[in-house]
């Protein structure tokens, strides 16, 4: 199962990705499994050479006890030295966003999430996407491809 942040690729063009884990409580697991996770305006962010991940809504576990997660809470991600590295870097130059882009489960069942260094599109590149999302559709629904 698989949790997409659609938005992201039409707001911005994504040089590299990465795979991180993620520190999780219980009831998150829980949330994340039943698919109640909003991405609306999350993005990640270094504090003290750690990354973590900011506005990510997760949901209240419907039966949790008082033991509840806060659904807006901060969530540090596990990435390598090197990669941290790398991302603080270049985070640093004018333009650059780490953004949230798929939250899935790996095989042995852990919660990841993939995040992207991207950078921000223009009003005039998005208006490009549009033009040839619908030319795409004009050409399908005319010759049914």
């Amino acid at each position: 199962m698989e949790l997409l942040n659609r938005k992201a690729h039409f707001e911005y063009f994504f040089e590299a990705t990465y795979t991180a884990g993620m520190v999780l409580c219980g009831t998150e697991i829980k949330s994340i499994r039943a698919g109640k996770v909003s991405f609306n305006d999350s993005y990640c962010s270094f504090h003290q050479g750690e990354l973590f991940v900011k506005s990510l809504h997760i949901s209240e576990y419907a039966f949790g006890t008082h033991i509840n997660h806060n659904p807006l809470q901060e969530r540090k991600l596990l990435l390598t030295k090197r990669e941290l590295s790398k991302l603080a870097s270049k985070i640093k130059e004018k333009g650059y966003s780490i953004i949230p882009i798929k939250i899935f489960f790996s095989e042995k069942g852990l919660a990841k999430i993939e995040i992207g260094l991207g950078k921000g599109k223009k009003q005039y590149d998005k208006r490009n996407v549009i033009k040839e999302r619908e030319a795409d559709r004009d050409i399908k629904k005319k010759y049914g491809v």
